[in-house]
């Protein structure tokens, strides 16, 4: 797994302060929700957290930079313990990705970032490292603990595996996101429970 904030400059001297990183990406979410991606700048961002603009160059190349990895941080929550089936397993990360969702600061963020990435390419793939490929450990991780339960049958293709885990997390984070997001219905768990049913039945026919 990458690191939680890998776009973040490192440099000299003394050692970095969680808890100055922790308050700037809190100020920075409470500033899309407030402002909007347009507004939004790193002299409110700074005033917001307590700290000097200096201290967010320090860290963050510029807003784009910053307001990713405080989006990625949000999503860097999620977790897939041990449910005991992986048809539970699938229920409690929809469950646990649903309400993040439902938390003003990450729908903000999150559509921000990926409306703004439609005109921004560097953007786009600081997206798509720092939020969407740093979240397949979670397919990695179900599907590995699957297989040692033989609840799935082992890869029978180990070059196919990348193409199968990007399709799961495809169908898993699409149907979550277009259920809260775009129909603004909820993923609640007679919700969760159909769609791992049907996603299930996709994963146990396939070779």
């Amino acid at each position: 797994m990458q690191s939680r904030n890998p776009a973040s400059r490192t440099t000299g001297g003394r050692p970095r302060s969680a808890a100055v990183d922790t308050a700037i990406l809190v100020a920075t979410r409470e500033a899309l929700v407030d402002l909007g991606w347009s507004k939004l700048t790193l002299g409110d961002v700074a005033a917001r957290a307590g700290v000097a603009k200096t201290t967010l160059y320090r860290r963050w190349a510029g807003k784009n930079e910053l307001v990713v990895d405080a989006v990625a941080a949000l999503f860097d929550e999620l977790r897939l313990p041990d449910r005991g089936s992986l048809a539970a397993d699938i229920e409690g990360v929809v469950l646990q990705f649903a309400a993040i969702l439902a938390r003003p600061e990450a729908r903000s963020g999150l559509m921000a970032v990926l409306a703004e990435s439609t005109r921004d390419d560097a953007l786009r793939e600081r997206v798509r490292a720092s939020i969407v490929d740093r979240q397949k450990r979670l397919v990695l991780e179900g599907r590995a603990r699957a297989q040692a339960r033989g609840e799935l049958p082992p890869e029978p293709d180990p070059t196919t595996a990348p193409r199968t885990v990007d399709l799961i997390f495809d169908v898993v984070a699409g149907a979550v996101v277009h259920r809260t997001v775009v129909s603004a219905e909820p993923a609640d768990e007679a919700w969760a429970k159909a769609f791992t049913s049907l996603l299930l039945q996709g994963l146990r026919s396939t070779p």
